[in-house]
This record gives C-alpha cells, sequence and structure tokens, in this order.
C-alpha cells in the first residue's frame, strides 16, 4: 500500500485486504486457540502501524478545513495520553478496545472508501465526533 499510487486499485486492494485480515484475525486466532497477549500486542501496534501509512498516503490528498486538523490533533494526543496513563498504572502497555474504539477504527477504515462518494468534510467529521466520544468515555 505503501508504495501504490494512492486512490489507485493496487492502493484499495491492499488497503481493504489489510482492513479484512485485521477484522478477522483476532476472531480466527479465538477460535483456534492461538490466541495471546503478544498476539493482542502486536495486533494493536499493526493497527497503528497501518493507520499511519493510510494516512500518510491520504490526507495529503484531500483537502480538510483547519478545524478538522486540530481536532484530529487534540483527539490523538488525549488518546496518547490515556495509553501512557494506562502503561504506567498498569505497568505494561495498555490499548483500550472498547466498543466504541472498535466502531471508531471501523469508520476511519471505511472513510477512504467514501472520499468518492461523500464530502470528505461530513465524513471527516463522523469520524471526529465518533472518536472523540469514544477517547473521553470508553478509553
Amino acid at each position: 500500500m505503501l508504495f501504490c499510487p494512492v486512490f489507485s486499485a493496487q492502493f484499495y486492494g491492499f488497503y481493504i485486504a489489510a482492513g479484512i485480515s485485521d477484522m478477522i484475525d483476532g476472531t480466527v486466532a479465538r477460535k483456534t486457540g492461538s490466541s495471546s497477549e503478544f498476539g493482542a500486542k502486536l495486533d494493536s501496534a499493526a493497527d497503528l502501524f497501518f493507520v499511519a501509512v493510510a494516512g500518510m498516503k491520504i490526507f495529503p490528498e484531500i483537502s480538510l478545513p483547519k478545524f478538522i486538523w486540530i481536532w484530529i490533533g487534540v483527539i490523538a494526543v488525549v488518546k496518547i495520553a490515556r495509553i501512557v496513563v494506562a502503561c504506567i498504572r498498569e505497568k505494561q502497555f495498555v490499548i483500550p478496545h472498547s466498543i466504541a474504539n472498535k466502531i471508531t477504527g471501523f469508520l476511519l477504515f471505511i472513510f477512504p472508501l467514501t472520499i468518492p462518494f461523500v464530502d470528505v468534510r461530513l465524513s471527516a467529521g463522523i469520524v471526529c465526533a465518533v472518536a472523540t466520544v469514544a477517547v473521553v468515555f470508553f478509553s
């Protein structure tokens, strides 16, 4: 995905394949009895990497108002602060997996797929609103 032209068929193919595999890997691991704490942490790290790569490719290509960028930054700072505090309290790397965070992740995943059909300001605002609720109330 990193080396494909953004919004190309190849990009979307890799994007969708990565997203689908991320959605099913935990379920498969649990059903086969192969889940582990390390696997859960690796999944969280892979999620962050996937979001970072997708963001690096997509965000330079779209036009978002300044307040959306600020909103994204505030959400990121609060989320990182919550993760750091949880890690200090628990003395281990902890990322909350609440339903609100899963909904946010799903909306974030479909965001690039909506770009040709929905105004990016509207879809970005929806993702930010749900992410704000998730980070404030469910982290």
